[in-house]
């Protein structure tokens, strides 16, 4: 599902989301964070970005838990769009509470570069445009 500013995206939490304790373990919630990013991609016709925006920043302040067969969404959305990074913010709600919130940074490297590259002016427009 689109929102105006973003994407959201439903997953479950499968048995090896979890740890020993039993509830989702905190490496969950980047898998569930890209998968939304991938989906948002797909959107603006540029999944092909992947490969080429590598993470550079990424935090997370855990509310909440949720447990094996708990659906979620996590909603992903557009907070800044520079000229070659991107930082996107992220809310994953399980069924009765929020569980997570943070922040993702990535920078565009073109394909042969070894530094930050310019977003292309129709990636960067379309992101705005989020």
């Amino acid at each position: 599902m689109t929102d105006p500013r973003g994407i959201s995206a439903e997953a479950r939490v499968e048995w090896s989301d979890t740890d020993a304790a039993g509830h989702y373990h905190h490496s969950t919630v980047i898998r569930w964070v890209e998968a939304a990013e991938a989906a948002l991609l797909r959107s603006i016709g540029r999944a092909d970005l992947f490969g080429v925006i590598p993470r550079v920043s990424y935090s997370v302040e855990y509310r909440g838990r949720v447990w094996f067969g708990d659906a979620v969404t996590t909603t992903l959305t557009v907070q800044r769009v520079g000229t070659s990074s991107l930082t996107y913010g992220f809310v994953v709600d399980g069924p009765n509470r929020q569980v997570a919130e943070g922040s993702m940074t990535v920078v565009h490297t073109g394909t042969s570069s070894t530094g930050s590259a310019p977003w292309p002016a129709d990636v960067k427009s379309a992101l705005q445009d989020l």
